[in-house]
């Protein structure tokens, strides 16, 4: 079943009731954007200060006790109505948004944000949602309720990964199976394995293969990851980008060389976020491929992963 009505009903309803997210999907026909070349990614930068509420979220444990979570249907906005889909997830609109049309599907219950087991709803919003992208932040790579599990999505052709990854074509295939394949995918200013999967279960064999060969930190509940999902042709297409580092150091970076900028998925896919105008007056082309650079593995750490798939 194709979502592409339903969705377009519920965006239509809660831009008529709800102020809030109407004047802020109207701000976004002001919004600036720069374009910018990094290797050979097309690379865009939003200035959007709506965002600061995300990029300057507190997601430590003591933060996150301390507040009650927007997520759950007894503390969202009265005004904030959704769609149920299958028994356990609701489709939001997101009131602060990036894309033109922007979602947040979050779990019925409060449960963790951990991927692993959840990559065939992953994978069956993709293609319920066809003319979005579905995406997925680790509770420590942009997530700003990592209590809480969710995935969002976006438009399809706002992100330039998909794009991007078109014009680079497949080339360093590094794992094969009936009904699915693997790729490393370099040269695009940051590191992907990217699966291409003909059924659910084939994406979701391989990727739970990769997801156990991603190294996890002391502490951690899962790999630092942050993954898109899309559905093209009657394939899916999985984008999964391993992660060292949840901020860079300018984000905590004082006087001129702070740069308020948080990468999550929607930065993976190519579109990055600076909530401040200072940061998009200054941001250039060597400060994302640093940024990139700092967050995301390195060629050894993406060499060490294919060694370890089985």
């Amino acid at each position: 079943m194709n979502g592409t009505n339903d969705v377009a009903g519920l965006f239509q309803r809660q831009l008529h009731d709800w102020k809030l997210a109407a004047d802020n999907y109207a701000a976004l026909s002001s919004v600036k954007i720069k374009e910018y070349e990094v290797g050979e990614a097309h690379i865009k930068l939003q200035f959007n200060p709506a965002r600061i509420i995300s990029s300057a979220a507190k997601v430590d444990a003591k933060s996150i006790k301390a507040r009650r979570c927007f997520l759950c249907g007894e503390n969202r906005p009265a005004e904030q109505d959704g769609l149920q889909w299958g028994s356990e997830y609701m489709i939001l609109i997101n009131p602060y948004p990036i894309f033109p049309r922007h979602l947040t599907i979050p779990n019925l219950n409060h449960v963790p944000q951990q991927i692993s087991g959840r990559m065939p709803d992953m994978m069956r919003l993709a293609a319920y949602l066809d003319d979005f992208i579905v995406f997925y932040n680790g509770p420590r790579c942009g997530a700003s309720a990592p209590d809480h599990f969710h995935f969002q999505a976006g438009n399809k052709g706002f992100m330039t990964f998909d794009s991007d990854l078109e014009r680079h074509g497949k080339k360093q295939l590094v794992k094969k199976s009936a009904g699915a394949e693997m790729y490393l995918v370099e040269g695009l200013a940051r590191r992907a394995f990217v699966i291409y999967a003909s059924s659910v279960e084939a994406g979701d064999s391989m990727f739970e293969c990769l997801y156990k060969a991603l190294p996890v930190n002391d502490g951690d509940v899962e790999p630092m990851l942050n993954i898109l999902c899309w559905y093209t042709g009657g394939e899916w297409r999985i984008a999964v980008f391993p992660r060292v580092k949840h901020r860079p150091d300018c984000y905590f970076a004082e006087g001129e060389a702070n740069i308020l900028i948080t990468p999550a998925s929607v930065d993976m896919g190519g579109v990055f976020i600076a909530p401040l105008e200072k940061d998009f007056e200054k941001v250039t082309s060597a400060d994302i491929k640093g940024i990139l650079d700092e967050v995301c593995i390195s060629e050894e750490a993406a060499r060490h992963i294919v060694d370890n798939l089985k």
